[in-house]
C-alpha cells in the first residue's frame, strides 16, 4: 500500500483506537501480501508484529517488516506453515498473545483455535464450532436451510455411484459432485449427463481423500449462468453482527477468483438488500466472531440467490470492500479476537463508489497458466488517484516456486464502476515487472471486452475469454 496507506482515513467518523489491551504482540502464521497487511494493522494498532517464516522466506518483506521473525521450518508448507505444534510453541516461546493465522493454510483449520484455547492464546478469527460447522459443507446447508435462506437444490451426501446416480436424476442434469470436506474451489466436478457420473464419481472421492482426507461426496444442482455474490460480515464478543455490502466474484478460472468487485454490479436493490440480510442471518445465527465471508450463487435467469458456503476467514479479496466501506477489516478482526465490540454499527456503515481487485500471479497465461518463479528484475508499482497495490514483492526479490502464484493485488477505486475500471487498466498498464511472467495482460485483455463493461458475465465467462485471448 505504500503511501496509499490512508485509504482508511476513517471517513465516516469511526471511532479511533489504537491500542488493543489484551493483545501487545500478535504471531502471524502466514505469509506474502497478507503477512504484510496484518503487520500494517498491527502497527496501527500499537501492536509487536511476530512473524513466522520458512527457510524459503527469510528475505520476504515481510519479513524485512516485522518487529521479530522466526523460522519454523523448511520451504515445504507442510513442514512450516501446515506444522500446528510448531506455530503455537513459537507463539508461546516469543511471549505473543494472539495468532492471526491470515488466510489459506491454517486459516480454516479448527483445530488451530482449540488448541490456542488450550494453550491460552488468542486465535485472530471465528470460534472453532464455527470453522467446524461451516467447513462441513453438508452441515452448513442443513443448518442455513433451517434459518430460512434458500440452499441450491441438492443432496445429502452420496455413498455409492448407485445412490449417485438416483439423486441426481431427482435433481436433474447438469450437476455438481462436491466434496463434503472441500473448499476453496477444490473437489468439486461437473456432470453433464448420466453416462459421465461412474468416471467422475470415482475420481472425484478419490481427489477428496487425497486433497482433504475425507471421500464423502454430495450432488448440488449446476447454475449454468450464475453470478457469485459474496457478503462481508462481521461480528464480536458483544453479538453485534453487521454487513459491509457484497461483492461480486464471477470471474474465476478454474474456480479461483480472478477478479473482484464492490458492490456487485446490475442487482436489483431489493434483491441486493435481501442477499446482505441472509449474509448477517447466518452469521448471527451460528454465534460468529471475527471477519468472515458468506457465498450465494445467484442465478441470472430466474433472478433467485441460493447459498453456497461460509469462509470463516479474511478473505484475499477484502481490499474491495475496505475501499469502498471505509472499514479496515483486518484491524477490527484484531479488536475482535481482543475481546472488544465492533467500533461502529451498521447504521454507521455507508459505502462509496466502486472499487476493483486484480489478482496478479507469477504464471503465464499463454502457457496454460504455468508458473513462472524466479527473481524480479524490475519491479515499479503503479501509483495515481484512486489506486492501491497490496504486495510483498520488491526489485530483487526471488519469486519462490514453492507457494501460490500470488505476487500483487492492485485495487481501484472511482465514484463509478466505469472509471474504477479505467483507473485498474492505467494502473496495469502502468505496473512494471522484469524477470517473470505474470497475468497482466491477460488482466487487460478481459478489462477491454464489452461484456465485462457492462457486467454481463457468469462463472464460466472467463474461461470462454481465455479460449479467445489464447487464440490471438
Amino acid at each position: 500500500m505504500g503511501s496509499r496507506s490512508s485509504w482508511w482515513s476513517l471517513k465516516q467518523g469511526f471511532p479511533e483506537r489504537r491500542v488493543v489491551a489484551r493483545i501487545s504482540r500478535l504471531f502471524i502464521a502466514n505469509r506474502g501480501e497478507i503477512a504484510v497487511r496484518i503487520i500494517k494493522a498491527c502497527r496501527a494498532l500499537g501492536i509487536e508484529a511476530v512473524l513466522a517464516v520458512s527457510e524459503a522466506d527469510r528475505e520476504s518483506m515481510a519479513a524485512r517488516m516485522a518487529d521479530r521473525v522466526v523460522c519454523i521450518g523448511p520451504a515445504r508448507a507442510q513442514e512450516s506453515y501446515l506444522r500446528i505444534s510448531t506455530i503455537v510453541c513459537a507463539a508461546k516461546g516469543t511471549g505473543s498473545q494472539a495468532i492471526h493465522p491470515g488466510y489459506g493454510f491454517l486459516a480454516e483449520h479448527p483445530d488451530l483455535p482449540k488448541i490456542c484455547d488450550e494453550q491460552g492464546l488468542l486465535f485472530v478469527g471465528p470460534p472453532e464450532h464455527c470453522i467446524r460447522e461451516m467447513g462441513n459443507k453438508l452441515l452448513a446447508r442443513k443448518m442455513v436451510r433451517s434459518y430460512g435462506i434458500p440452499v441450491i437444490p441438492g443432496s445429502e451426501k452420496v455413498r455409492n455411484i448407485r445412490e449417485a446416480e438416483h439423486r441426481a436424476r431427482e435433481i436433474g442434469f447438469p450437476v455438481i459432485l462436491k466434496a463434503a470436506a472441500g473448499g476453496g474451489g477444490r473437489g468439486i466436478k461437473i456432470v453433464s449427463e448420466p453416462s459421465q457420473l461412474s468416471t467422475v464419481f470415482e475420481t472425484a472421492g478419490a481427489e477428496a481423500r487425497t486433497a482433504f482426507g475425507n471421500e464423502v461426496l454430495y450432488l448440488e444442482k449446476y447454475i449454468p449462468h450464475a453470478r457469485h455474490i459474496e457478503v462481508q460480515v462481521l461480528g464480536d464478543a458483544q453479538g453485534n453482527v453487521i454487513h459491509l455490502g457484497e461483492r461480486d466474484c464471477s470471474l474465476q478460472r478454474r474456480y479461483q477468483k480472478v477478479i473482484e468487485e464492490a458492490p456487485a454490479p446490475s442487482l436489483p436493490d431489493a434483491l441486493r438488500q435481501q442477499i446482505r440480510a441472509a449474509g448477517v442471518t447466518i452469521a448471527r445465527n451460528i454465534g460468529y466472531r471475527s471477519a468472515g465471508t458468506v457465498e450465494f450463487i445467484f442465478d441470472k435467469e430466474t433472478q433467485k440467490f441460493y447459498f453456497l458456503e461460509m469462509n470463516t476467514r479474511v478473505q484475499v479479496e477484502h481490499p474491495v470492500t475496505e475501499m469502498v466501506s471505509g472499514v479496515d477489516i483486518v484491524r477490527e478482526q484484531i479488536r475482535i479476537a481482543a475481546g472488544e465490540p465492533l467500533s461502529f454499527s451498521q447504521s454507521m456503515v455507508t459505502l462509496t463508489g466502486h472499487a476493483i481487485e486484480c489478482r496478479v500471479t507469477a504464471e503465464a497465461p499463454e502457457r496454460d497458466f504455468a508458473p513462472s518463479p524466479g527473481k524480479l528484475r524490475e519491479w515499479v508499482t503503479p501509483d495515481g488517484p484512486g489506486i492501491r497495490v497490496d504486495t510483498h514483492c520488491y526489485a530483487g526479490y526471488f519469486v519462490p516456486p514453492y507457494y501460490d502464484s500470488l505476487i500483487a493485488k492492485v485495487i481501484t477505486h472511482g465514484k463509478d464502476r466505469a472509471t474504477a475500471i479505467d483507473r485498474m487498466k492505467y494502473a496495469l498498464e502502468h505496473f512494471v515487472i522484469r524477470g517473470i511472467d505474470t497475468v497482466i495482460p491477460f488482466l487487460l485483455f478481459v478489462l477491454n471486452r464489452d461484456e465485462y463493461r457492462k457486467g454481463d458475465v457468469h462463472t464460466k465467462w472467463l474461461e470462454e475469454v481465455l479460449e479467445d485471448y489464447q487464440k490471438k
